[in-house]
């Protein structure tokens, strides 16, 4: 893919990122409450995916793009460049929530949003938890926006994922999905506590549901645009 038609893609995954990081965060710093940071999480993805998804494929986390890259449905340089700029967004998003919030409002937690594990939850726990998650997320993300027989939903579906996700495991691990959702916050506020189980959950829940919808539940003569 030349690098002019590249671009644009890029240009929205770093978008996307940066929504979700600048709107999830501020959510987690301003309200401190289970239920509005459930849906500032899923409308931030909802409505960047409705926006920007016949641009990207609206992926807009590394362990997704890991997923499309796994099935063959982006190829091995562009998805390298998209978790680049999914990193770059997410940094960027947290970044200017601390530059922008009051720092009365920033001293409150002191992590900017950064997603850490329950006390009671094991560092291999949190990587079950998290992989079990995400692996909802891409099954609903190849359901509705791969799967050519899925309902035209645009991201509300995926969105809706992401608020179910954390009203339910948003107390145990932060709920995070996405590397790029943890990287970012991480970074500014020096809070690298268990952070590889940020990586390392999502990415296996990802490929596990890439791979069962791919080999077990699509068929070639239904999929959909495998380009997205």
């Amino acid at each position: 893919m030349s690098s002019s038609l590249l671009f644009p893609r890029l240009i929205a995954e770093a978008i996307g990122a940066f929504t979700l990081v600048f709107i999830g965060v501020s959510s987690i710093i301003i309200t401190g409450n289970i239920i509005a940071i459930a849906f500032a999480h899923g409308l931030a993805i909802a409505l960047m995916v409705s926006a920007l998804g016949g641009v990207s494929g609206g992926h807009f986390n590394p362990a997704v793009t890991i997923g499309f890259w796994v099935t063959q449905r982006i190829e091995s340089m562009a998805a390298v460049a998209y978790i680049a700029a999914q990193l770059v967004g997410a940094v960027i998003g947290a970044l200017l929530v601390n530059i922008l919030l009051p720092a009365s409002l920033l001293d409150i937690t002191g992590t900017l949003g950064t997603p850490i594990l329950d006390s009671q939850i094991g560092f291999i726990n949190g990587i079950a938890i998290e992989a079990i998650l995400t692996f909802f997320l891409v099954i609903v993300i190849f359901g509705t926006a791969v799967d050519s027989r899925g309902p035209a939903l645009g991201g509300m579906a995926i969105g809706l994922t992401i608020t179910m996700d954390i009203l339910a495991g948003g107390p145990l691990t932060g709920a995070a999905m996405n590397p790029a959702r943890a990287l970012g916050p991480a970074l500014i506020s020096g809070t690298w506590t268990n952070h590889l189980v940020y990586w390392i959950g999502p990415i296996i829940g990802s490929l596990a549901a890439a791979l069962l919808y791919h080999v077990v539940l699509i068929t070639k003569n239904t999929e959909g645009n495998s380009e997205t």
